[in-house]
């Protein structure tokens, strides 16, 4: 009996990469994370609008988060790379569990930056902030 064996393939949608930044809770480093982003991005040949968008959307992300993160605590952000897009989960330990408010500007701008928004609470406390952002189609000329 013969079993057939399925090989991955390297083409351009099965592309899977994960990138985890771990860093303190605190506004000083967002610049180091808003140049991850950008590079990450740039690797997956978005364009410099979608670049700037995401960069501004975890940055955004960021700070909804960082006001009500534990002192001392580590802000945890991963990206994931596919073959389409980029998912980033940025999340912090809360004092509280609490998401973010889905009705506020803040909110609003980050779902028009970033494509899919969403919230996530871990049974920690732990509050996380999910973008994902697929990359525009390209138009043949």
């Amino acid at each position: 009996m013969t079993e057939d064996t399925a090989v991955p393939t390297a083409d351009a949608m099965s592309v899977r990469d994960t990138v985890t930044v771990r860093m303190p809770a605190d506004s000083a480093y967002l610049s180091v994370l808003r140049t991850a982003t950008a590079g990450l991005a740039a690797r997956l040949d978005f364009t410099l609008d979608e670049i700037e968008d995401l960069r501004i959307g975890v940055d955004e992300a960021c700070a909804m988060l960082l006001t009500q993160a534990l002192p001392g605590t580590d802000l945890t952000t991963e990206f994931e790379l596919t073959g389409d897009g980029m998912r980033i989960s940025v999340s912090v330990l809360t004092t509280d569990g609490r998401p973010p408010a889905r009705d506020t500007f803040a909110w609003t701008v980050l779902s028009a930056l970033a494509g899919d928004v969403d919230a996530v609470v871990g049974s920690d406390d732990r509050v996380s902030i999910v973008l994902h952002k697929r990359r525009d189609p390209v138009e043949s000329v």
